[in-house]
């Protein structure tokens, strides 16, 4: 089992807190960080634009990323939402296990 990062951007921090309540509730992610106040540049169809957005950061495990995603792009208002998870390499071995636990794969609790 791995633990997994996933970094998303929203347009508003209600977009952020909806979809970070729905993973944690269905089990798709233990935990969901809400981090406002971010600005974005980047090329969209040929222009560079310049948005105000809000990251949503989630743990989870590597077999639940693509599901997750899926459900993310779904209920997103971005055509084309950022949605990427990076693999945790090393972490604390409570919280990792508690992510697992969390998310549906074992049964271990968070002790701190």
């Amino acid at each position: 089992m791995t633990c997994v990062l996933g970094y998303i951007t929203v347009p508003t921090r209600e977009e952020a807190i909806a979809l970070g309540r729905d993973l944690v509730a269905s089990r798709l992610a233990a935990c969901a960080n809400i981090l406002p106040g971010m600005m974005s540049i980047y090329r969209w169809q040929g222009a560079i634009e310049e948005s105000p957005e809000v990251v949503l950061v989630v743990k989870t495990t590597s077999d639940l990323a693509e599901e997750a995603a899926a459900r993310i792009a779904a209920r997103h208002s971005y055509e084309c939402p950022s949605v990427v998870f990076l693999d945790i390499a090393q972490g604390h071995a409570p919280y990792l296990q508690w992510i697992a636990g969390e998310t549906g794969r074992t049964r271990a609790r968070r002790t701190d």
